[in-house]
C-alpha cells in the first residue's frame, strides 16, 4: 500500500475512534478482547479434542483388527465360516464404533462379512495391503461421516486379511456436545466481561464527567466548584489536582476582579478629573474671557461712536469685528470643552444641540434617534458617548465628505448602543487598525477602558459604520 494512502487511511481510522465515547471504548476493548480470547481458546480447544478423538478412534480401529485377525486365524485355518462370521458379529455388536467388518483370504475373496444386505464390491478396491504392510488405515467420506477402514493381516497375510470400519459419529457427537458446551462457556464468560466492563466504565468514566462537567463550569466562569475524590489512584489525583487548580484560579480571580476595580476606578476618576478640569476651563472662558472681551466690545463701540476721524472710524470697526469673531471662537471653544446643556440638561439635550449645530455648520443632513429613557446615565457614560459622537462626527466632517449622517443611540438594560453611519468615501480598515488614524484610536481606546467594545466597518466609496457598547449599570463602578 502506497504509504501516504496508508497514513490517511489510519487518520480516518482514528478520527472514527476519537469520535467514541470513552463508555464505548471500553466495552469495546473489553468484550472484544472477552470474544476473541473466547472464541480462540474454544476453537484451538475444539481442534486439539479432534484431533485426540480421531486419533483414539484409530487406535481403536487398529487393535479391534488385530485382535479380531487373532482370533479369525485358527477359524480360517480350519475351515469354520460359522464360527468366523459369528466372531465378526460379535465384534460388531460389542463395539458401536464399528460399522462393518469382514474377512478376507489371501486371494482376496470374502470368507465372512457383517453387511446384511449384500457385500459391498467396491471395498474390496481400497486399502489393499503390500506383502511388507501388517496393517492399513484409509479415511473413507460416508453418509454419516468419515469411517476408519482398517486393514489387519492375518498370520502375516498368509491367512488373508481381517478389515474393520470405525464410524466417527460418535466421535462428532462429542465434538458437537463439546462445542455447545465452549459456546455456553463463551457465553458465560461474554456475561462476566459485560458485567465487568459495566462496574470499571462506571468506576472510570464517573469521575471524568464529573471533571468534564466541572470543568464547563469553570469555563462559564464559576471557580467554586470541586469535584469529589473517588479513589487513590491517577483519576483521584487527576481530581485533586483539579481542585487545587480552581482553587488557585479563584483566587486569581479574585485578584484580577479586585485590580479590574481599581483600573475603572483609576479610568473613571481620570475621566472625570479631565471633564472637571475641561468644565472649569470653559467656565472661565464663559465667565471671565468672554465678559473681558463682551466689556472690550462695548468700549470699542462707545469709541466708535465718538470718533470723528474717518480712519480712525474705520479702524475701529474693523477691531470691533475682529473682536466679535474672537468672541464667538471663545464661546464655541468653550462649548467644545464642556457644554453645558451635557450637566444641566443631559445626554440626549446635549446631543439634539450638538447635532442641530454640527448639521447648520458642515451642511450636512443629520438623522437623529436617541432612546435613553427618562433616567439620567452615569456622569462618565454620558461623557464617553458624547465624545465618541462628536469625534467621530468631526472625522466625517474632515475625511468622509458625506452628504447625510444617521446617529442611533440606545440605552439597554445594562447597556448603551450607539451607532454612527454615513454616505462618505470611506477608508481601509487595515489602516484604522494599524493605529493611523489618531482619532479612531482614540474613540477606541476610551471605549475599551470602559468596558465597551467598538467595531468599524467601512469600505472605500461605500461610506463607513461605527458601532459601540459601552456598559452601565455594574457594582464595581464609580458613579459620577
Amino acid at each position: 500500500m502506497n504509504p501516504q494512502k496508508f497514513q490517511s487511511f489510519s487518520i480516518k481510522i482514528w478520527e472514527i475512534l476519537g469520535a467514541v465515547s470513552i463508555r464505548t471504548k471500553i466495552f469495546g476493548i473489553v468484550l472484544g478482547s472477552t470474544l476473541l480470547l473466547s472464541i480462540g481458546f474454544a476453537l484451538q480447544t475444539r481442534l486439539a479434542l479432534q484431533e485426540v478423538l480421531e486419533q483414539k478412534s484409530q487406535e481403536q480401529g487398529i487393535s479391534i483388527a488385530q485382535d479380531l485377525a487373532s482370533s479369525s486365524t485358527d477359524l480360517i485355518l480350519v475351515n469354520d465360516l460359522y464360527a468366523l462370521h459369528q466372531l465378526l458379529e460379535e465384534v460388531e455388536n460389542s463395539f458401536s464404533d464399528v460399522r462393518y467388518a469382514f474377512v478376507l483370504d489371501p486371494e482376496g475373496y470374502v470368507l465372512a462379512h457383517t453387511f446384511g444386505e449384500g457385500f459391498p464390491i467396491e471395498l474390496l478396491d481400497i486399502n489393499p495391503l503390500t506383502k511388507d504392510e501388517h496393517h492399513s488405515l484409509l479415511a473413507l467420506e460416508t453418509n454419516e461421516g468419515i469411517v476408519w477402514d482398517v486393514a489387519e493381516s492375518i498370520f502375516d497375510g498368509r491367512a488373508g486379511t481381517a478389515r474393520v470400519g470405525i464410524s466417527s459419529q460418535s466421535m462428532q457427537e462429542t465434538l458437537a456436545k463439546l462445542t455447545t458446551q465452549l459456546g455456553l462457556t463463551v457465553l458465560g464468560v461474554l456475561g462476566v466481561s459485560l458485567l465487568a466492563a459495566t462496574l470499571l466504565t462506571w468506576i472510570l468514566t464517573r469521575p471524568i464527567l464529573e471533571l468534564v462537567d466541572a470543568t464547563l463550569t469553570v469555563g462559564g466562569g464559576d471557580f467554586s466548584v470541586r469535584v469529589q475524590r473517588w479513589a487513590n489512584d491517577e483519576i483521584g489525583d487527576l481530581a485533586e489536582a483539579f481542585n487545587q487548580m480552581t482553587m488557585e484560579l479563584g483566587r486569581i480571580d479574585e485578584i484580577r476582579a479586585e485590580r479590574e476595580k481599581l483600573r475603572r476606578q483609576l479610568i473613571e476618576g481620570m475621566i472625570t478629573a479631565q471633564e472637571d478640569e475641561r468644565r472649569r476651563i470653559a467656565r472661565e472662558l464663559h465667565d471671565s474671557t468672554s465678559q473681558s472681551l463682551t466689556s472690550l466690545k462695548v468700549g470699542l463701540r462707545a469709541l466708535e461712536t465718538i470718533c470723528d476721524r474717518p480712519e480712525t472710524h474705520h479702524h475701529v470697526v474693523n477691531l470691533r469685528h475682529v473682536l466679535n469673531q474672537t468672541l464667538e471662537e471663545v464661546r464655541e471653544m468653550a462649548i467644545q470643552l464642556r457644554p453645558a446643556a451635557l450637566d444641566d440638561l443631559g445626554l440626549t439635550a446635549a446631543l439634539e444641540r450638538y447635532l442641530a449645530n454640527w448639521q447648520t455648520q458642515h451642511d450636512i443632513n443629520v438623522d437623529c434617534v436617541i432612546h435613553t429613557a427618562d433616567s439620567r446615565l452615569p456622569e462618565y457614560v454620558e461623557t464617553a458617548v458624547y465624545r465618541i459622537v462628536q469625534e467621530s462626527l468631526t472625522n466625517v466632517a474632515r475625511h468622509a465628505e458625506a452628504t447625510s449622517v444617521s446617529v442611533l443611540v440606545e440605552r439597554r438594560t445594562n447597556d448603551v448602543i450607539t451607532v454612527i453611519e454615513d454616505d462618505g468615501k470611506g477608508f481601509d480598515e487595515s489602516k484604522a487598525k494599524s493605529g493611523s488614524r489618531l482619532g479612531l484610536l482614540g474613540m477606541r481606546e476610551r471605549t475599551e477602558l470602559l468596558g465597551g467594545k467598538l467595531t468599524i466597518e467601512s469600505t472605500p466609496q461605500k461610506g463607513t459604520s461605527l458601532f459601540f457598547r459601552i456598559p452601565i449599570g455594574t457594582n464595581d463602578r464609580v458613579k459620577a
